[in-house]
């Protein structure tokens, strides 16, 4: 009978048990009891079921969920002694929720404990672009949720460029598939204008992916935009808070990425319609401003030269809103500017016009008069002042006649 040392029977044991498992790793279920963490980096906890209990130990980075006492998990290790406490325990590599119970637990822990950090925060939320060109989707390229995208797209845009990252949605390699992904398209961020995370519906362990610290930190540390639309309308997950834009199915991740062309077409095709009564109560608008200032200003022709200038600037002022009011439409107020010069009293008179008034300054407007009457005339150049030898009718009737 061979005799071994302590440490010896130790390993010889544990190489025994490996050998036994032909380096395979086991699961275990069980409850999560007395759960401790040291310096950060080493978990410790027991797991237990009614009739047992077993030790565990696990760095913390292979704990990719939050965890408490009381959670049941399934758990991926080998059986191992350790030589300085002697201890039996399960080295764990893998740790996963098993049960609705816990999946939602772990999902409340994750959700405030990134709230607390900011990763949901409103104010950082991006705005896509109106019409993005070049699409990255990161999903199954074997799943519905794929050709479902696609064909909602197409029906409503079509012609876009869309770079396909196929990656695992669920299972052990899904989560450093989708941040693997999320790295490679921001290596390439200037090729792209949006990113979309998709995939369909499914029980809370089939979105536990999305639900992954790692996929959250990626998705809120993209450089591009992104979308997230998982599942049916009732399904909720941590990417979807952390997402610029949540779409609640891969089919309205499509519907709210690109506007629909037939829409699009449509209000192309109204446009100046809508323009052009607008253009029409603009112009209306002006023409009754304009109606105004020329009621002043032949107000103002009676007025010496201070009202006359007033007038002026007020109507100048008119001329200014008009133009905002067309949208800069220089040319328009050019026409006000010599309708208003050709307005100017001196200007008519230039023209060969003249203004006759009676000894009192009232302006005679028609041959109402007496012989005799003396009358003032005021020519471009000066005055003539005559009397009233006959008078006669309207000339146009008198040609009539």
């Amino acid at each position: 009978m061979h005799v071994f040392q302590v440490s010896e029977f130790i390993a010889y044991f544990n190489d025994a048990v490996r050998s036994f498992m032909n380096e395979q790793q086991m699961a275990i279920e069980g409850e999560i009891a007395e759960f401790r963490v040291s310096q950060g980096k080493f978990a410790w906890f027991k797991l237990k079921d009614p009739e047992g209990v077993i030790d565990c130990f696990a760095m913390t980075f292979v704990l990719k969920v939050p965890v408490e006492e009381g959670m049941k998990v399934r758990v991926s290790g080998y059986p191992k002694i350790y030589q300085r406490s002697g201890k039996f325990s399960i080295n764990v590599t893998r740790l996963e929720l098993v049960g609705e119970g816990a999946l939602k637990r772990a999902f409340e822990l994750m959700k405030k404990k990134l709230a607390a950090e900011g990763l949901f925060a409103p104010e950082r939320k991006r705005a896509l672009p109106r019409y993005p060109e070049r699409i990255g989707l990161i999903t199954s390229g074997e799943a519905a949720a794929y050709t479902d995208f696609l064909r909602i797209l197409n029906n409503r845009w079509g012609g876009l460029d869309i770079k396909l990252a196929d990656v695992a949605v669920q299972g052990k390699d899904a989560v450093a598939e989708i941040v693997g992904a999320f790295r490679w398209f921001n290596a390439h961020a200037a090729e792209f204008d949006v990113l979309v995370l998709t995939r369909g519906g499914g029980a809370m362990e089939d979105l536990a992916a999305f639900n992954d610290e790692a996929v959250a930190r990626a998705i809120f540390s993209s450089k591009i935009p992104v979308v997230v639309g998982v599942g049916h309308e009732r399904d909720e997950t941590i990417a979807d808070y952390v997402a610029d834009l949540r779409a609640s199915t891969p089919s309205n991740a499509a519907e709210r990425l690109v506007p629909d062309r037939r829409e699009a077409l449509y209000a192309l095709a109204v446009q100046p319609r809508i323009m052009f009564s607008a253009l029409e109560r603009t112009l209306g608008a002006g023409n009754r401003r304009l109606a105004q200032a020329v009621d002043r200003m032949e107000t103002a022709v009676r007025r010496e030269s201070r009202g006359v200038a007033d007038a002026i600037h007020a109507f100048a002022l008119a001329g200014a809103r008009f133009e905002d009011v067309v949208r800069g439409r220089s040319q328009r107020v050019t026409a006000l500017e010599r309708l208003l010069n050709s307005l100017d009293p001196n200007a008519v008179l230039k023209r060969g016009y003249s203004i006759t008034r009676l000894a009192n300054g009232k302006i005679l407007r028609d041959a109402r008069v007496t012989e005799g009457t003396e009358l003032k005339t005021t020519l471009a150049a000066g005055q003539v002042v005559s009397r009233v030898i006959r008078k006669q009718g309207s000339l146009f009737a008198d040609r009539e006649e």
